[in-house]
């Protein structure tokens, strides 16, 4: 049988605990994850394409079945060149279910093999994005139970003038 590989993609501006945990489960589904941090050149990151998938790496340190890339252009192509059978894709709350869908229908229209599996976030979770994560800790807010330690750091750092 054949290695099943998932492709997971995402900005992760900056990876939230959230990520990780959809991340981990992903792992438990499939023979090897490839994290693809995506490129929006129209889209201004806090983080550099670099820190971004540094913070991935750090975040499963003894995993060699996860690897992590940078991904610009479509994802159904990019995800066909790698031999993955599916997109894993995290739904937070309903209203991320709609705009999923339509890019589950529109990357099998470009890839008729590829699947996209869809993973409910952790309940307690459910009510954190990358962006409200970055808004509470510019504000001064908590962010320690969010985000993963290293990234946290990195976070008060950057928006506090530190890097």
């Amino acid at each position: 049988m054949s290695e099943r590989i998932a492709l997971c993609p995402g900005s992760f501006d900056p990876v939230t605990n959230g990520h990780v945990g959809i991340i981990r489960r992903s792992l438990r589904l499939f023979d090897r994850v490839v994290v693809a941090v995506t490129v929006n050149p129209s889209k201004k990151s806090l983080f550099t394409l670099e820190e971004r998938m540094q913070f991935i790496k750090e975040s499963f340190p003894n995993e060699p079945r996860l690897s992590v890339q940078s991904l610009e252009g479509l994802l159904a192509i990019e995800a066909s060149k790698l031999g993955a059978v599916a997109l894993v894709r995290g739904l937070r709350a309903s209203r991320d279910f709609e705009y999923e869908l339509q890019m589950a229908h529109m990357n099998r229209h470009l890839t008729s093999q590829l699947e996209t599996v869809f993973l409910a976030t952790e309940a307690s979770g459910s009510y954190v994005s990358s962006s409200l994560v970055c808004e509470v800790a510019r504000l001064g807010g908590d962010i320690s139970a969010l985000v993963p330690a290293h990234v946290a750091k990195a976070l008060t750092a950057r928006l506090s003038g530190d890097h």
